[in-house]
């Protein structure tokens, strides 16, 4: 079977200047972001969680810096509701709740990434490991793997993995997380940039 490295490759060329580009607007995010800039990132992340990264990045522009910083948590539930988010009030009851947050997340890029990531799963409300990383990545962190459904499905199809797992331990996260990671080592790309080589393998386009 051909390995999953290999396939992306077919990509590779007419992906790399919108990888680059994207990447490049990451790396802008975490150099020079604010903090509330930061959180924006973050809770765009956890909306994206059982939703899709095109709803969030709605609810990210609807919503904005400062909705995400000052709005009511009843302000925020009805917008994504209008947005038809499948978990409104739960997620605007993140937003609201994180907010301490939004102050340790400049400070926190300076961690070793693995550190930053166990930090915000165990204090950031609906943050697990995949929207840690996902946080990290789009804040420029390169050495993290985004371990989603369509990644999954990909490991699984190319023999990485024999199953679609049903939930993700700590341990089960690291242990494919070590397999993607080695992929996007034959691939050539750090685990953040090859996640984005593998959106476009699926999608056709490179979306955050």
């Amino acid at each position: 079977m051909i390995r999953l490295a290999q396939a992306v490759e077919s990509i590779r060329q007419e992906a790399a200047p919108l990888v680059e580009e994207r990447f490049k607007q990451f790396k802008q995010l975490g150099e020079n972001g604010t903090n509330e800039e930061l959180y924006s990132e973050l809770c765009f992340c956890i909306l994206t969680a059982n939703w899709s990264a095109r709803g969030g990045m709605r609810a990210q522009q609807l919503i904005g810096v400062e909705g995400f910083m000052k709005a009511s948590e009843e302000e925020l539930a009805e917008t994504l509701t209008h947005l038809h988010h499948r978990y409104p009030k739960a997620r605007a009851s993140y937003i609201v709740k994180n907010r301490w947050v939004a102050h340790h997340l400049k400070a926190l890029l300076s961690l070793p990434p693995a550190e930053a990531r166990e930090w915000l799963v165990k204090n950031v409300l609906g943050i697990g490991y995949k929207e840690a990383s996902h946080f990290l990545r789009n804040a420029g962190v390169e050495e993290l793997a985004i371990l989603d459904r369509h990644v999954l499905s990909l490991m699984n199809q190319f023999g990485l993995i024999d199953s679609l797992p049903r939930s993700l331990t700590r341990q089960r996260y690291l242990s494919l997380e070590t397999l993607l990671k080695e992929e996007a080592r034959c691939f050539g790309e750090s685990p953040g940039k090859f996640d984005l080589y593998l959106w476009y393998f699926v999608k056709k386009t490179v979306e955050k």
